[in-house]
């Protein structure tokens, strides 16, 4: 018996002193680094529409280091990336935000909404005119005309996931866990909404068909400049 433990024991240290060539030759490239990113995030041919993680290819590199620094100070809670990012300098958190912001992104092809003629004009008329009366900007205003989000920190809000949606509503709206700049625009937003809205709103936006490229950061206008001014000041972007 000890001799076929033996023999066992020695295949295995063949298998791997045959796979250290091989590992070595791997190019230390951001590339190689991000791999585990793209467990969760998925590569652009393996889209999943009903998947809960968000999609980071072809996002406004400020968001998305801004979100990594979140993340890692403790801003925004999701416990595996504050670990995978807790040792994390500002300085790879910004070369790992402009690799995945310069990725092509094949969008999924929209989902038709379940939503009544009522429900669809409340949507429109949220998107693109707002609520004064509720101090509620048109999401089009923040998040540019298409949609498609504006620079340099702004994100699109169009190939998302359902499900993905309707968590970060739920986080805004629930406090605690969606902290990011302050003050939190996206939480005092939220938190204004009926649930009736919400609910609408993350069925209307997989519906839209995704068209153009992100607005430059003159698309806003100065008051929601100065309404967001944490998430687009240079200091916490600076390079």
């Amino acid at each position: 018996m000890k001799f076929f433990a033996f023999i066992l024991l020695a295949m295995i240290s063949a298998l791997v002193s045959a796979a250290e060539p091989a590992s070595s030759a791997i190019s230390d490239t951001l590339e190689e680094r991000v791999k585990p990113c793209i467990i969760c995030h998925r590569d652009a041919d393996l889209i999943d529409r009903d998947a809960y993680f968000p999609r980071i290819a072809g996002k406004p590199a400020g968001y998305l280091y801004n979100q990594l620094r979140n993340f890692r100070d403790g801003r925004r809670y999701y416990q595996p990336m504050a670990i995978l990012l807790e040792n994390m300098s500002d300085e790879y958190m910004r070369e790992i935000a402009d690799y995945f912001a310069s990725l092509p992104y094949v969008y999924p092809q929209p989902v038709v909404p379940a939503l009544s003629p009522a429900e669809t004009k409340s949507v429109e008329t949220l998107m693109y005119s707002g609520d004064p009366e509720r101090d509620l900007p048109a999401c089009s205003a923040c998040h540019g005309e298409k949609l498609m989000g504006v620079q340099p920190a702004i994100p699109g809000l169009l190939g998302l996931p359902h499900a993905y949606l309707a968590a970060q509503f739920g986080g805004w709206r629930n406090g605690g866990i969606m902290r990011g700049q302050t003050p939190d625009c996206m939480s005092e937003i939220a938190k204004k909404l009926t649930q009736e809205e919400v609910n609408a709103l993350v069925q209307w936006l997989p519906g839209l068909p995704v068209s153009g490229q992100l607005a430059g950061a003159d698309a806003l206008a100065p008051e929601l400049a100065q309404r967001c001014r944490t998430i687009l000041s240079g200091k916490e972007m600076a390079r």
